[in-house]
């Protein structure tokens, strides 16, 4: 009988192992990533780093013509810059070596239009070595920034300025150690100094740089080297600048159709589902309206509110972050901008602080091959390298947490093994309450990562079920988390007349100052809108009743009311209608110019008295999806309604990607009268929008 039992499980275990030998992980699908892209990926979050002349200039783009001696920060320092990245939990720091306006952050031995003709450190200093230096010490991986257009060279839309554009990325990919990311903005052509020309030059952005031959160079010189943007990249922009992708996002691009200028950059935001390439999503944004340091945004760094979204809608919907931290004319990174980041450091670090899943039972309806290999709890076991899998063919399959007590649970994170390609098209996720299952979120995509947040629940157990996938299913990971509440900041508006108004969520208290000073539960209690018509900055704070927690500080910053403007004179469009544009509300807007009326168009404003101003903004119209922007202005000034004086003109650098508020200062002059002008405009036609008009005191 020993012998036959010995017998037996001599068999058992043959059999086993045979059996195991034919269970196969499963097959790519599709397009995979390679690497580097995985290892890019993975870094999740990384800041952007814009510093040049545009810094002393107050300029977003610059035109080509300043001078290289206005570079000249007091205090640059790398190691600061690096430091907060690296306490921000980032991974990388990406420079802009050069921008649109031709000035290089390094000694290039191709143009005297660098650091080396500057003041700064008697023209021996070099931007990019330092940062390199500081990012080793930090532990931080390097990216830069090369823009493809310069508005100063002189052979800029001939054949001669590739190759000096090629020789300034071999200089870059060369001499500065490694790079993870090399990133070519798709702003190109136009008008510019170019040398003196003062002029307009158009080129195809396809076709004119070559760029399979460009990139073949740099895989060359610097084959760990991601390379983002225009051309055949290995990234892509995700179609905004306000750090989203879409819901539903896809790592695959038709790149063939976007090569061949058949796909709209607002198809980035989703990429798409029958792509042939690997090309996943980076969502660029900025800490501030601009990505140039401007001391007028010291009050217009994003909210708390607006970061933490930002991150669940970029890192949370299978993208990269890059968030852009611009240092000041000191060369340092702005305290406004640290303590936003810290704040929204501690608030991610807090959401996910506690791992829920880890300790639960886990069973699935489908393994492959029923096989431990891919058993479901590769989901909770911490290795990346493991995962679920179902048989061949599998699409649907279900997934069920049992928690040992009812827990309270707000936010799930969701993991593909993006290595055998991207296949999930759709998930529910439901909740065990009180017994009974209950829906609490439908969606798509899953990808490198997918973070869903919702309603607070007490579970007895979650069911996660694939609804349809591409092929069969193979998730890698699966993490649940009960997040602390987050109170969202309190809405503060004021009308043309001075009448303020506050909202908040319900069950929340708003209390506010108008002296400056920070709000704490003992200030101000909002009960009713209130007239206030003087120049004021209302610091609000909203407080949930229930859990005694409060939300980041709100500040409104308001010049004097509108109540006695009025509109004196417009070129064309419905006058009438021109009152919305200093209604105090940027939501509403007025459209003039048309066919019958060329460019330039304008519009005067009566302030109802003589007060003095540095500057005006236009704010573009908010709402629909023609907005008709203005790109280039001019602003005049009077006292009297008769004698006028230009006081400021130019452009409004990357408006069509950035339609913000267009904030221009110059020297303070006293005017009851102002006057706009529309000299151009983003688009083909005549017809522009405006938002709201105001003026700086």
């Amino acid at each position: 009988m020993k012998k036959l039992f010995l017998l037996f499980n001599f068999f058992y275990i043959i059999h086993s192992l045979y059996s195991h030998e034919f269970i196969k992980p499963p097959m790519p699908f599709g397009p995979i990533p390679s690497q580097k892209q995985i290892d890019w990926q993975e870094m999740e979050s990384y800041a952007f780093i814009h510093f040049s002349l545009n810094t002393f200039t107050n300029k977003e783009w610059g035109y080509g013509d300043e001078s290289p001696e206005l570079f000249n920060p007091t205090a640059l320092d790398a190691r600061q810059w690096a430091k907060v990245v690296k306490e921000a939990g980032m991974k990388g720091i990406i420079l802009v070596a050069k921008h649109h306006d031709g000035f290089c952050l390094w000694p290039s031995a191709y143009t005297e239009r660098s650091v080396k003709n500057s003041p700064w450190k008697n023209g021996k200093g070099d931007v990019i070595k330092e940062l390199a230096v500081a990012c080793k010490e930090y532990d931080l991986k390097l990216g830069l920034y090369l823009s493809p257009w310069d508005r100063n060279h002189p052979d800029y839309g001939k054949p001669a300025y590739i190759t000096y554009f090629r020789n300034q990325l071999k200089e870059l990919l060369t001499n500065y150690g490694d790079v993870f990311e090399m990133w070519f903005d798709g702003a190109n052509g136009g008008d510019g100094y170019y040398g003196g020309a003062n002029e307009i030059r158009k080129i195809n952005t396809l076709q004119y740089y070559d760029w399979d031959e460009t990139y073949k160079l740099i895989y060359k010189m610097a084959p760990k080297t991601l390379v983002w943007g225009i051309g055949p990249s290995e990234a892509r922009w995700i179609g905004n600048e306000e750090g989203f992708a879409n819901a539903t996002n896809w790592s695959l691009l038709r790149q063939k159709d976007d090569l061949a200028g058949k796909v709209h950059y607002s198809e980035f935001m989703s990429g798409h589902e029958d792509g042939e390439k690997w090309v996943p999503g980076e969502a660029d944004v900025s800490i501030r309206p601009g990505w140039f340091y401007h001391e007028v945004e010291d009050d217009k760094v994003r909210s708390l509110d607006e970061m933490v979204d930002i991150y669940y809608k970029s890192i949370g919907r299978n993208a990269t972050l890059l968030l852009n931290l611009p240092p000041d004319k000191r060369g340092l990174i702005n305290q406004y901008d640290i303590t936003r980041l810290k704040e929204f450091t501690a608030v991610i670090q807090s959401d996910f602080k506690t791992e829920l899943l880890v300790a639960t039972k886990v069973t699935a309806v489908n393994i492959r091959g029923n096989d431990d290999t891919f058993s479901a709890k590769n989901l909770i076991d911490g290795d990346k390298n493991s995962y679920w899998a179902t048989d061949d063919g599998i699409k649907t399959a279900a997934v069920v947490f049992e928690f040992n007590t009812p827990t309270a649970v707000n936010r799930l994170l969701l993991q593909e093994y993006i290595q055998l390609g991207q296949r999930i098209k759709a998930f529910t996720v439901e909740a065990k309450v009180d017994g009974k299952w209950k829906t609490i979120a439908t969606e798509t995509t899953i990808g490198y990562k997918r973070i869903l947040r919702f309603d607070r629940v007490v579970a007895s157990a979650l069911r996660v079920t694939i609804t349809d996938a591409k092929a069969s299913i193979v998730l890698s990971n699966i993490q649940a988390f009960n997040a602390p509440t987050f109170v969202h900041i309190p809405e503060i508006n004021r009308d043309k007349n001075g009448e303020v108004t506050m909202q908040s969520e319900a069950g929340n208290r708003i209390y506010y100052t108008l002296d400056g000073a920070v709000p704490t539960a003992k200030s101000t209690l909002y009960k009713a809108p209130f007239r206030y018509n003087k120049a004021v900055q209302i610091k609000a704070i909203a407080v949930n009743i229930s859990e005694n927690r409060s939300s980041a500080v709100q500040t409104a910053q308001y010049g004097m009311s509108k109540e006695k403007w009025k509109i004196e004179t417009a070129s064309s469009g419905d006058r009438d209608s021109a009152i919305r544009i200093i209604d105090g509300n940027s939501t509403t807007g007025w459209s003039f110019g048309d066919d019958k009326h060329q460019l330039p168009q304008e519009v005067s404003i009566d302030m109802g008295k003589l007060i003095v101003i540095k500057g005006f903004s236009y704010v573009p119209q908010q709402v629909g999806n023609n907005l008709d922007l203005i790109s280039n202005y001019e602003f005049y000034t009077s006292i009297d309604n008769i004698q006028w004086t230009k006081q400021s003109e130019g452009e409004f650098s990357n408006i069509k990607n950035n339609p913000i508020e267009q904030i221009k200062l110059f020297s303070k002059v006293k005017a009851r009268y102002i006057k706009f002008v529309a000299k151009a405009k983003i688009g083909k036609g005549n017809s522009l929008t405006i938002g709201e008009i105001n003026v700086i005191e």
